[in-house]
C-alpha cells in the first residue's frame, strides 16, 4: 500500500489519503496511447472529408454530421478510461482504529551449509533449492514468527525469530558454504542451537525444520533429539539429495569448478542418510519428507502438521483501516459511458 499523500499525521493541514494500488497509474500510459489514437483518427477522418468536397460545400454534403459532437463523444471515451484508472487504484481516505490479535508459531528452519549442499542431484544444487523452497514457505505464514540457524560442523542463529519476513529473507539469501567456516556436518549441535533460540513460551508453539542430506560427521544427534522430545519440541527433517549420491563441485582458485576430494586424494560423494534423519523426527513426534525437485516438502509439513497446531496469541495491536472510495469515481466513469453512448454524431435532419 503506497503511504498517505500530504504532510504527515501531527499537521492540522494533512490530508489523509492513500492509493492502496498505486502500481496501477501506470496503466496511464494506455490512456495517453488512446488519447493520441482518438485525436489522430478525428484528424484523419477530418482530412479525408476535406478531400472528398471543398470546405464551402461541406456542410451541404455531410450536413447530417456533426463534428463538435465527434469531438467530444472522443474527450469522454479519454475520461472514461482515465477515471477508470483511478478507481483500480483504490483511492481511500478516512479511517478508523480496529485492534488487531495476531497468533502464531515460532519456527526455527535449520539449514545445512556443508559443501555436501552443493551437489547438484537437486536442481540447481541442494543449496539453492533449499533457499527458494523456505522462501515459498514464507507465502503461508500468517502471523508465525521465523528464524534462521545455519550449521555445518558448527551451528549460528543466522535470524532471530521474528515476523518480519523481508529481514529473514536478506538472511536466508546470505547463505552460502562458507556461512560456518568449519567443515563437517554436526547435526545435533545445529538442533540443539534451535533450541536455545527459543525464548521461554510454552513448547506446543515451536517448531524446529532441520533441511539437510543427513550425512552426520560428528556429535550425536539423537541425544539432542531426545532433549528437544523433553522440551517438547517438534522436530521436522526433510532429507535433500538421493540415495545414490551425487559428486561435489566447487570452485577453485582460479573460479573454475572441480570436484571435490578427502585428505586421501579421492573423490568425495555425498548420499542422503534417510534413516538418520527418520529417526529425529520419529523421536520428536515430527514428520520426514524427502524432498524432490517437483515437491520440496515444506508445504506439505506446514499444511499437514504446523497449520494445525495450536497457536498462541503473539501481540495486540490498533491498526489503521482506510475506506474504501474506489466507488466514486467508477460511478463517474459509469455515468460519462453512459452520456457517451448516448451522443451521436450526426444532427437531426429538418
Amino acid at each position: 500500500m503506497s503511504e498517505p499523500f500530504g504532510l504527515d499525521e501531527s499537521s492540522p493541514y494533512r490530508i489523509i489519503m492513500q492509493f492502496a494500488q498505486a502500481h496501477m497509474f501506470h496503466l496511464l500510459w494506455v490512456v495517453v496511447g488512446l488519447a493520441v489514437f482518438l485525436w489522430w483518427g478525428f484528424n484523419y477522418h477530418k482530412r479525408k472529408m476535406r478531400s472528398f468536397a471543398q470546405k464551402d460545400l461541406l456542410e451541404t454534403v455531410a450536413k447530417g454530421y456533426d463534428s463538435s459532437k465527434a469531438f467530444y463523444m472522443r474527450i469522454l471515451i479519454v475520461a472514461v478510461f482515465l477515471i477508470s484508472v483511478i478507481a483500480l487504484s483504490r483511492p481511500q481516505w478516512g479511517f478508523e482504529w480496529r485492534e488487531v490479535k495476531r497468533q502464531g508459531l515460532d519456527i526455527l528452519v535449520v539449514v545445512d551449509t556443508s559443501r555436501s549442499m552443493l551437489a547438484q542431484d537437486i536442481k540447481p544444487n541442494r543449496l539453492a533449492r533449499t533457499k527458494l523452497a523456505v522462501k515459498d514457505l514464507l507465502k503461508k505464514l500468517k502471523g508465525d514468527r521465523i528464524g534462521l540457524v545455519a550449521f555445518a560442523g558448527d551451528a549460528f542463529l543466522m535470524c532471530p525469530l521474528t515476523a518480519d519476513y523481508n529481514g529473514f529473507v536478506l538472511s536466508l539469501n546470505d547463505l552460502s558454504s562458507d556461512s560456518i567456516m568449519r567443515g563437517g556436518t554436526n547435526i545435533g549441535k545445529a538442533i540443539d542451537t534451535a533450541l536455545n533460540g527459543f525464548d521461554h513460551t510454552k513448547s506446543q508453539y515451536k517448531a524446529i525444520i532441520v533441511i539437510t542430506d543427513g550425512d552426520n560427521l560428528e556429535g550425536d544427534p539423537l541425544k539432542i533429539a531426545k532433549k528437544a522430545k523433553e522440551q517438547g519440541v517438534k522436530v521436522y527433517t526433510i532429507g535433500i539429495g538421493t540415495a545414490e549420491g551425487e559428486l561435489i563441485q566447487i570452485p577453485n582458485a582460479q573460479g573454475q569448478l572441480e570436484f571435490l576430494k578427502d585428505s586421501q586424494g579421492n573423490v568425495v560423494k555425498s548420499r542422503l542418510n534417510e534413516k538418520l534423519l527418520q529417526q529425529i523426527s520419529l523421536t520428536t513426534d515430527g514428520i520426514y519428507v524427502r524432498a524432490s525437485g517437483a515437491q520440496f516438502g515444506l508445504d506439505i509439513i506446514y499444511d499437514k502438521d504446523l497449520s494445525q497446531l495450536e497457536k498462541r496469541e503473539m501481540e495486540n495491536k490498533m491498526d489503521k483501516r482506510y475506506y474504501e472510495r474506489f466507488q466514486i469515481p467508477l460511478a463517474v466513469a459509469l455515468i460519462l459511458l453512459i452520456i457517451q453512448t448516448c451522443l451521436v454524431p450526426r444532427r437531426k435532419l429538418q
